[in-house]
């Protein structure tokens, strides 16, 4: 993959944005030091900040408001995105879902407009209000407009769990090719786990948020 420094991950709620976030930075780590944003201050329940056991033990640095995993659901974030920016080979930001969780994001657009970025918008052809091309991509407008910026790539990450099937996969891939085209921008990859053995899948991936509920 052809990434820039920063990477930003969007998406649906549900639509499994934080695992992809998760796996690339364990993928990134393989090649430089990695850092992760966790930027999801509208959802208190699952967090990239959950992770925090796993990326310490892969020199993963987590970066996260100091709210995060508390009962506490404050809209604070407390670090400064600059340091972390020039202190890593990689940043991924996980952002939180829909435009709502975009809006955290917008607070920073100027900054990460200074710099080359990615903003990948994740799919899930299978999650409700996302499973119409026109209406994700409608979707995908106002997560922009939330945030200040531009989107640069979509990632398909469609599956429905336990039953997901290399078939499931593959049949998303229309749908996912088409969000591309439309929003005019590249088609990053096809994301599923690689006990699959689906041709489809361009990004292996391990599910790792049944890691974090049993932990």
């Amino acid at each position: 993959m052809n990434l820039n420094k920063i990477i930003i991950i969007t998406g649906h709620y549900g639509s499994g944005k934080t695992n992809i976030s998760a796996n690339l930075a364990l993928k990134l780590a393989e090649q430089g030091q990695v850092s992760v944003v966790d930027l999801d201050i509208v959802n208190p329940y699952f967090r990239t900040a959950d992770f925090k056991k796993l990326f310490a033990a892969h020199n993963i640095n987590l970066v996260a408001s100091k709210y995060a995993n508390s009962s506490l659901d404050i809209p604070a974030l407390g670090f400064d995105l600059s340091g972390v920016i020039k202190s890593a080979d990689y940043i991924i930001i996980d952002v939180g879902g829909d435009d709502e969780g975009a809006k955290a994001l917008g607070r920073y657009s100027e900054m990460l407009k200074a710099h080359k970025y990615d903003m990948f918008y994740v799919i899930n052809k299978y999650r409700y209000l996302t499973q119409e091309a026109d209406d994700a991509l409608a979707l995908l407008h106002e997560i922009e407009a939330a945030s200040g910026l531009k989107c640069t790539g979509i990632i398909n990450n469609s599956n429905l769990g336990v039953e997901t099937t290399a078939s499931v996969i593959e049949t998303s891939l229309p749908y996912a090719r088409e969000i591309a085209e439309k929003a005019g921008v590249r088609f990053v990859f096809t994301a599923g786990n690689k006990a699959l053995n689906c041709q489809a899948v361009d990004f292996q991936v391990e599910v790792l948020v049944k890691l974090v509920w049993q932990d």
